[in-house]
């Protein structure tokens, strides 16, 4: 019999990448039998953010939003059974905290991984074209192979984003995906700016700002944000990463759904509120142990217009501006580490199939209420990028397993994991007629 790696063999669907998102699905089908699927992957092995393995760094989602719980508690993939397997789960319960580590969650991935069959690793995908008369995709690859599929999942995830006054900049500037691989090399220069203000760009702060005085580097911190905003983590707040909710925002016009992506950023890219109240205990901490004043700077409201690389010196001059007071000034530092967040970009290899999907307005991907962004709404499904419509439910892990259950019950033509339509105590849309 065929396998699911066997080119010769029409499937029912292809992954394209292996984040977290598209691991849930495999995970989430592996038990389905009359599904057949394979996962197609850049990497050698599964990696989640190695760029960020801080000591001490954690998610920001309780352990239950892990690849599988939320959709099937009973499944082998879950991270307890991992914690089990890995002789750890008494001390994850004795630890008491629902958050796993960072490296925790990359190694319970990995894990999960490992136990699957239909994942191809050091493959990438080259072109995906379409048989209009067989009906199916066809997937390329570098490898020299073309794997037939009726369905896609596309699940190729963010990348690293540089503001436009970044773009093109020479020198060794870093973004914070890959901090922990340049932090020695950072720590050798006579300053370092950091630009940004989210959970990544707080957590690089506090690590810098720990060894200052071991290093004598100077460090700047600076942020367009009128403040360091903490996550909002409210439960209330939390429903808004719910079935009702993402009904109510995908069904939103166009121009309001974009206004509301910017206005609720500080909802899932806020920094941990412990981790706001460690950094001021630090800085108090070295004001006390540090002759003089401790060499640091956090500017906030101040804008990047501009950078500029002089190789003669090494150095960055940037031209920023303090936006209340409309005041242009600049800053030079020796070392530049950007924290600016990741950005959806339509992969390349999906241009010979482009007219076979959905783009809104503004030219993005439009993802249909259950995932899909080709015009029958039935056959390309897209994991995270879509938080322009399907609000910041898009890259949150609370619902993966969720979204991947949806999916489920869309490839197979029915529901296969219990997909929960009403959690919320909340009514996000308006009353019809008079509320009695």
């Amino acid at each position: 019999m065929s396998t699911p790696r066997d080119p010769r063999r029409e499937l029912d669907f292809i992954g394209i990448g292996l984040g977290p998102f598209n691991l849930g699905l495999a995970c989430l089908t592996a038990p389905i039998d009359e599904l057949s699927g394979l996962f197609i992957e850049s990497k050698p092995h599964f990696e989640w953010h190695a760029g960020m393995f801080l000591d001490g760094a954690h998610l920001q989602t309780p352990f239950m939003s892990d690849l599988v719980t939320l959709a099937d508690p009973t499944s082998p993939f879950s991270f307890l059974n991992y914690l089990k397997d890995q002789d750890r789960l008494y001390s994850f319960y004795i630890r008491e905290n629902f958050y796993p580590l960072r490296t925790e969650y990359n190694d319970y991935c990995r894990w999960a991984a490992d136990r699957l069959e239909n994942v191809l690793y050091s493959t990438s995908v080259t072109e995906v074209t379409y048989d209009e008369q067989a009906g199916v995709y066809l997937v390329a690859t570098d490898a020299g192979e073309t794997y037939r599929a009726r369905r896609l999942v596309l699940g190729t995830g963010t990348q690293p984003y540089a503001p436009p006054a970044c773009q093109g900049l020479g020198g060794d500037f870093v973004h914070n995906s890959a901090y922990m691989q340049n932090k020695a090399e950072l720590q050798k220069k006579k300053s370092i700016t950091l630009v940004g203000s989210g959970q990544s760009a707080a957590e690089i702060y506090y690590d810098l700002l720990s060894e200052i005085d071991v290093h004598g580097y100077r460090l700047n911190w600076v942020t367009r944000s009128p403040r360091f905003f903490p996550l909002e983590y409210t439960k209330l707040t939390l429903e808004m990463t719910s079935p009702e909710y993402v009904d109510y925002f995908h069904a939103l016009p166009e121009d309001t759904r974009y206004q509301l992506e910017t206005q609720q950023k500080n909802l899932f890219k806020g920094i941990d509120g412990e981790l706001i109240n460690a950094i001021f205990d630090l800085l108090y901490q070295k004001k006390v142990s540090m002759p003089g004043a401790v060499p640091t700077t956090l500017l906030t409201n101040s804008s990047l217009n501009s950078a500029a690389y002089d190789s003669s010196t090494g150095a960055y001059t940037l031209g920023l501006r303090q936006e209340e007071q409309e005041r242009d000034f600049s800053l030079t530092t020796e070392g530049l580490v950007l924290a600016t967040g990741y950005k959806y970009n339509v992969p390349e290899f999906l241009n010979p199939v482009r007219e076979r999907l959905n783009f809104d307005g503004r030219g993005r991907l439009d993802a249909a209420r259950n995932y899909t962004v080709d015009a029958a709404g039935t056959s390309v499904f897209l994991q995270n990028g879509t938080t322009h419509n399907h609000s910041i439910t898009s890259p949150d892990l609370g619902m993966a397993a969720y979204r991947n259950a949806y999916i489920v019950g869309e490839l197979l033509g029915r529901e296969y994991y219990k997909v929960e339509k009403s959690i919320a105590f909340q009514q996000f849309t308006a009353p019809e007629g008079n509320l009695a």
